[in-house]
């Protein structure tokens, strides 16, 4: 490679090099962040007809497909730093069921030709099943209850494993429900159908963050995360669901949803969304403020919903 000069590396190849996994409304989040920045971002799709899309907000495109491992060969060497947003494939078939194929395809490609000095994963609180309402910190051990959720945590362990083989930075960031007034699908799309949400006495703890903090956090983590570190990255918001979905009703006016037992849920609702109506817990989340130093923008969902960017 032709150097300069004074024998030092081009600008080009000095600036850090990040790469997006998954860039879909969060990831053009955190491109959106890096706009004007000396900064190489590309992103990996697997859809070509989203290059455009990715073209259009700063970012360098690369056509590749995760569950296609030969794909991933020209990621060796690329980036200094990797955010990975893709989640696990959503079936399995044997033991795939428990297992992130995507993961190992990802980590396999990397560790070829030099591992990046970052990589952060965005994982889910769902990795620790129910907690009764428990506050829960990061040392909490994990105890899935879902065939999803163990795919999350197989990821997680094999980013672990990447890391202390590397020497790469690995952080984990364990995510709940991610919002936005702007972001497709969510509670009002929920409430427009009249899905129904479970009685007080049955209701459970939710945790949330808004997109824009989680974009934030995620590049926090890039730069700040310690290494082999899991990180909660929600609000401060301590609501039950119902109360949740309620007052999202009342901001939009809309009817609020209608109240069952949980017998009743189990009967009227589909397995996936059950799974999140059986899960209560509330994360803690001081390390995202200590050791990422993110004061958030949005510190609870009423700002959330309320406040402009």
């Amino acid at each position: 490679m032709r150097t300069n000069w004074s024998g030092a590396l081009p600008a080009r190849f000095r600036r850090p090099r990040v790469l997006i996994v998954g860039c879909g409304d969060v990831g053009l989040r955190v491109a959106a962040l890096w706009r004007g920045r000396p900064l190489t971002v590309r992103a990996m799709t697997s859809q070509a007809q989203r290059v455009p899309q990715l073209r259009a907000a700063g970012v360098t495109p690369l056509v590749g497909d995760l569950d296609v491992p030969a794909t991933l060969a020209r990621l060796a060497g690329l980036a200094t730093r990797v955010l990975h947003l893709a989640p696990p494939r959503s079936d399995g078939v044997g033991r795939d069921v428990w297992c992130d194929t995507r993961s190992r395809a990802l980590a396999l490609a990397l560790a070829r030709h030099g591992a990046p000095q970052a990589l952060v994963y965005a994982s889910t609180s769902g990795v620790y099943g129910d907690c009764a309402g428990a506050k829960v910190p990061e040392t909490r051990p994990a105890a899935p209850a879902t065939a999803r959720a163990w795919r999350r945590l197989d990821a997680e362990r094999r980013w672990r494993w990447f890391g202390r083989a590397t020497g790469a930075r690995v952080t984990l960031l364990r995510i709940p429900g991610i919002y936005a007034p702007d972001r497709p699908g969510g509670p009002v799309e929920r409430l427009r159908r009249g899905t129904p949400v479970l009685r007080g006495e049955n209701d459970v703890y939710t945790n949330h963050i808004h997109a824009d903090d989680l974009a934030r956090a995620c590049v926090a983590a890039l730069w700040r995360g310690l290494p082999q570190r899991v990180v909660h990255v929600c609000d401060d918001t301590e609501w039950r669901m119902g109360d949740y979905f309620d007052w999202v009703a009342d901001l939009h006016g809309l009817p609020r949803p209608p109240r069952v037992a949980r017998a009743d849920a189990q009967r009227q609702l589909p397995p996936m969304l059950l799974s999140f109506m059986s899960e209560s817990r509330r994360l803690d989340n001081t390390r995202l403020k200590r050791e990422l130093r993110l004061r958030l923008r949005y510190p609870d969902v009423r700002a959330g919903w309320t406040r402009a960017g």
